[in-house]
């Protein structure tokens, strides 16, 4: 295992698909990587050099990855939950924020939020005693 910028990397993989392992990098940003660091497609991690590994470490570290993107996207959702917009009230309140459609999906956001009523109640069981068939009760 390669321990580069504080991720954990396997030393057989291919360079391309280890390095989205870091929060922030997709598939396309790793291979834009490779290329920029001519690294052939199927080169894996532990055919690397020391130098290879310095130049990586040094694109990697220019980039926002891992805890600063994290952060500055929670930053951004707290923005727009703050000045009160469209996007933040939808993100404040668990649903969908690209316009999808809510009648069938979201179905757990909005039963979370307190939209759909509770099927089962939290009163003792003897509250319901007169609902009971007086065939169940002979049974016991």
């Amino acid at each position: 295992m390669l321990h580069l910028l504080g991720v954990n990397l396997p030393d057989q993989k291919v360079v391309s698909v280890a390095l989205t392992y870091f929060y922030g990098i997709g598939p396309a940003t790793a291979r834009k990587i490779c290329s920029r660091l001519s690294f052939h497609r199927e080169c894996k991690l532990s055919e690397l050099t020391e130098g290879q590994l310095n130049q990586l470490s040094g694109v990697l570290s220019e980039m926002t990855i891992e805890n600063d993107l994290k952060r500055q996207v929670s930053a951004n959702v707290q923005h727009l939950r703050q000045i009160g917009t469209y996007v933040g009230k939808r993100h404040a309140m668990g649903l969908p924020v690209h316009g999808q459609k809510t009648r069938n999906n979201a179905r757990t956001a909005k039963m979370l939020n307190g939209k759909m009523l509770r099927r089962y109640s939290t009163a003792p069981a003897t509250a319901f005693a007169m609902f009971s068939s007086p065939v169940s009760s002979k049974l016991q």
